[in-house]
């Protein structure tokens, strides 16, 4: 998702708007929380009064997937976010933490057929000075933005398609 998106079918028309759910890790809430608010305004800029949100915060990011999973198997949504940081807390478990939230994101899409976006970030370095707090709230805003573009963009392609 490092490329802005622009889909090739025409926009999904009628009524009914999108509904999206936003499970977000409270873990470094005043930078997760950014991703959250670019991927609404994305949705917003996009397609105005056409998404509905629910976000919900869960402690960690080892805690999205199995909401995800309740939310995907409700059939009350369209597609569903993924929000999170996952930092190197200086005991080596970020990796296998990152890699198996990942992995159950994608799992959870396969089976379910909602798709599901992420932006869990494992940045290589951080560290908690404001420095690097600021990069990455600023980062969290765009990668949200990136999302956004991709959900809409996979909603209309998938609208597109046989079922």
């Amino acid at each position: 998702m490092n490329q802005p998106l622009s889909s090739p079918l025409a926009p999904a028309t009628g009524d009914t708007p999108r509904r999206i759910a936003v499970v977000s890790a409270s873990w470094h809430r005043d930078i997760v929380q950014n991703a959250v608010e670019g991927f609404r305004a994305e949705c917003e800029r996009q397609r105005p009064g056409q998404c509905q949100f629910e976000q919900l915060e869960v402690p960690g990011a080892f805690e999205i997937p199995l909401h995800l999973q309740r939310l995907a198997r409700s059939g009350r949504y369209d597609a569903l976010v993924a929000c999170g940081l996952v930092v190197n807390g200086g005991i080596y478990r970020h990796e296998f933490v990152a890699s198996a939230v990942i992995d159950a994101l994608m799992r959870i899409q396969l089976d379910t057929g909602v798709p599901v976006f992420s932006v869990v970030l494992t940045p290589r370095d951080f560290h908690s000075h404001e420095e690097h707090q600021s990069f990455f709230r600023t980062h969290f805003i765009t990668k949200g933005q990136e999302a956004a573009q991709a959900c809409l963009a996979t909603l209309d392609s998938l609208a597109q398609l046989p079922a």
